[in-house]
């Protein structure tokens, strides 16, 4: 399934609603020149929902840890939600994006409160 995206805005964090795979090609491509299109908008919190992605290959990854990276060294916040058993374990991305911090984050937007 191909990778799509939509955003939204809450509270002043933009939302990235992913759906598909993120994979070599088209996925990642996508995902990146996504990113860095908010990025140059001037938007410094990005949080990408996880939620109905399938699947994600080390070069989804690989985009995924170097937006991280480039968010960071330029004074924003990038972070995960709805992170799902089949990408959580073939990775140490949770460890890098704060896996406790995404859940907290996850409760909050699932509350409402976010």
């Amino acid at each position: 399934m191909k990778m799509t995206a939509s955003t939204r805005l809450v509270g002043g964090v933009t939302i990235v609603d992913l759906s598909g795979r993120i994979v070599l090609g088209e996925g990642s491509a996508g995902l990146r020149d996504l990113l860095r299109k908010l990025v140059s908008e001037g938007i410094k919190k990005i949080l990408l929902n996880l939620r109905n992605v399938d699947y994600i290959d080390s070069s989804g990854l690989g985009e995924l840890v170097s937006a991280f990276t480039s968010m960071r060294s330029q004074g924003g916040e990038l972070k995960l939600l709805n992170l799902t058993k089949r990408v959580l374990p073939l990775s140490p991305s949770h460890q890098l994006f704060g896996h406790r911090h995404c859940q907290s984050l996850a409760q909050r937007f699932n509350e409402g409160s976010m």
